[in-house]
């Protein structure tokens, strides 16, 4: 990983295994059971074998957990950055009042600070949840950057999957409308860009990226669907993004998730998910492979190293919030 390639940011959303089942409405998920001991230091330990350091988005009811204070801790002591990822994991956050957005990143910014000893200085929405109202809050805080933006137009088809195998109510459904993105996400700018706020501040937004042109996903679990078919079909779909990305001029913001290392030998409640028939010895040699693959045209950065080289590198275009 030279400094003259061009940068990429890793980024792993810490969901852990009751955010899954609270979304999707499972029995149990109050007693927020945790694979968080298991997963963190396997993580750790194989991205320290890959000498990547990464951004890694922490749900701030996990931090306030005294269980969990020392796997936040040595996720910051090991060189990683903390992101917020919201206090309580709803995926619905773009119906929440200014002043429910308002304690929800306060409370996890506070939590995570306490657990970690890291402020974080980016966010990313539960399920790609956001909202102007949100963005407003971040930039009153002094975030420097938002990841909560999927350009891709399979968001719908996610959401189809995830709900159809759920038991939730009309009205539980409708609060996860907006679940993984709209239709109209797809549309949305793969480069990073400025959202100019009400206040007159701006606030830098980092997207997940997405193949160009076609906007299809090459996220890891994505990847993961596709290697579950054939490991070559994985590996050439991931080198004809990068290329892609290359020649439109895209450094790409790549997004992970514990069970994109997890099997169901790690996580047996999580049967529904996509790809859990998949060992998580075998989930992580790929992820290995697809680190490998995407660190051979990229520099492997946290967020936050990515964020400060845009804001340094060129003036980037800004976009108007429309507000409700």
């Amino acid at each position: 990983m030279t400094a003259d390639k061009p940068l990429a940011s890793v980024s792993l959303d810490l969901d852990d295994q009751w955010t899954y089942l609270r979304t999707r409405g499972d029995p149990g998920w109050e007693t927020a059971p945790s694979y968080i001991p298991t997963f963190v230091p396997l993580a750790l330990d194989l991205f320290d074998e890959l000498d990547l350091r990464i951004t890694m988005f922490v749900v701030g009811a996990d931090a306030v957990r005294t269980a969990n204070m020392p796997y936040l801790r040595a996720i910051a002591e090991r060189g990683h950055e903390i992101g917020n990822h919201s206090f309580s994991h709803e995926c619905w956050m773009h119906l929440h009042t200014a002043t429910q957005l308002e304690d929800e990143i306060a409370r996890s910014e506070e939590a995570i600070l306490d657990a970690s000893g890291q402020r974080p200085r980016g966010f990313r929405g539960p399920g790609f949840s956001w909202s102007p109202e949100l963005l407003e809050v971040l930039g009153r805080r002094e975030y420097l950057y938002d990841a909560s933006t999927l350009p891709t137009f399979l968001g719908p088809v996610a959401r189809w999957y995830f709900l159809a195998r759920s038991g939730l109510s009309p009205e539980e459904r409708r609060r996860r409308g907006a679940l993984y993105g709209t239709f109209r996400d797809g549309l949305r700018p793969l480069r990073p860009y400025r959202w100019q706020l009400r206040s007159g501040s701006h606030l830098l937004e980092i997207p997940i990226t997405t193949f160009p042109l076609i906007r299809l996903p090459f996220h890891m679990s994505y990847l993961l669907y596709l290697g579950g078919i054939s490991h070559s079909l994985m590996l050439a779909y991931l080198r004809c993004a990068i290329r892609a990305c290359r020649v439109m001029g895209v450094q790409p913001s790549f997004l992970l998730h514990p069970l994109d290392f997890l099997g169901l030998e790690q996580a047996p409640r999580l049967s529904f998910f996509p790809g859990m028939a998949m060992s998580g010895e075998r989930k992580r040699n790929l992820v290995v492979r697809a680190l490998q693959v995407l660190g051979e045209s990229f520099r492997l950065v946290p967020m936050e190293h990515h964020a400060d080289a845009i804001r340094a590198a060129a003036q980037l275009p800004e976009r108007v919030l429309a507000y409700a």
